[in-house]
């Protein structure tokens, strides 16, 4: 099980470096690029499966923390959608919503490594 967590944390590490990698790329010209929305999907699923698993080999886990960080997640993925489709639809993805993904997505990663 030790495997398929780092495996798992892995990949959520990786989710979390696509989308704020592609926010500071394009940081004075936003956009959502296509590898942040899967950035953001990743982040998703494999948070949904590190929960699980840990769920099934742990008893003490902090649900209001998990909570909180998966309705950031939620958000994050709801806005790269919105702006995805606007910039492939080649329309011009609102500041706002560009800065939303990768913000809400640091703020995010702050909420996992600094809450206790």
């Amino acid at each position: 099980m030790t495997i398929v967590m780092n495996i798992l944390v892995f990949l959520h590490v990786l989710g979390a470096a696509a989308i704020v990698g592609g926010w500071f790329a394009f940081f004075k010209k936003p956009t959502v690029l296509p590898i942040q929305l899967w950035g953001a999907i990743a982040q998703l699923v494999t948070g949904l499966a590190l929960v699980g698993v840990a769920g099934a080999t742990h008893t003490d886990l902090n649900y209001v923390k998990i909570t909180v960080k998966l309705v950031i997640a939620i958000v994050v993925l709801v806005a790269a959608i919105l702006g995805y489709r606007k910039a492939k639809a080649g329309q011009v993805v609102p500041t706002g919503l560009a800065h939303a993904v990768g913000g809400m997505a640091l703020i995010n990663i702050g909420v996992a490594t600094i809450w206790q």
